[in-house]
Formats: structure tokens, C-alpha cells, sequence
């Protein structure tokens, strides 16, 4: 009986482990407002962000300045993908 005990308690350090490095306990926590017209909001942050900065900056550069998450910041940036208002260089994001 001692050894399954042992057996048990390694096992549950090793997906402790994995879970806390791949942060899925982070993500369950964030909720988004996926309302339209939070999104459009969100988009409009991500342009002014854009506009004000006048040279190409990457999803964490924009969500930093912006003040919002990256999960917002990739909302309003599918909204304006979506008006071809932004173009990318592949990690970098500049206003059309």
C-alpha cells in the first residue's frame, strides 16, 4: 500500500507541473465581453493605438499602450482585418 501512495503524490506533481506551465489555470480565469459592440470598442482602441504611434508595433506593444489585453487587442484587431484597415509584416501591425 505505501508505494501506491508514493505513486499517487508523483503523479499529481507532475501534472501540477503541467498545468501551471502551460497557464491554463490563468486562462480559465479571463472572461471576454464578446459582445459586438465591445469588440468594436476594442477596435477602436487598437486603431487609435496605431495612429498615435505611426510606425508598426506587435500585438503585446499595442495591448501595453492601449491599456487593454491581448486577447482584446487580437478582437479589435480581427475587426479591423475584417475593414482591411490594418495590414502585417508577419509580427508587426501597421494602419493601411
Amino acid at each position: 500500500m505505501p508505494e501506491k501512495k508514493t505513486a499517487t503524490k508523483v503523479v499529481a506533481k507532475k501534472v501540477e507541473k503541467k498545468t501551471a506551465s502551460c497557464g491554463c489555470k490563468a486562462a480559465a480565469k479571463t472572461v471576454l465581453d464578446l459582445s459586438k459592440e465591445n469588440i468594436g470598442f476594442k477596435a477602436g482602441d487598437v486603431y487609435q493605438t496605431l495612429a498615435s504611434a505611426e510606425k508598426s508595433l506587435t500585438v503585446k506593444e499595442i495591448a501595453r499602450k492601449a491599456k487593454i489585453s491581448e486577447e482584446e487587442t487580437l478582437l479589435g484587431l480581427g475587426w479591423l482585418f475584417k475593414e482591411g484597415k490594418v495590414t502585417t509584416d508577419g509580427t508587426k501591425l501597421t494602419l493601411i
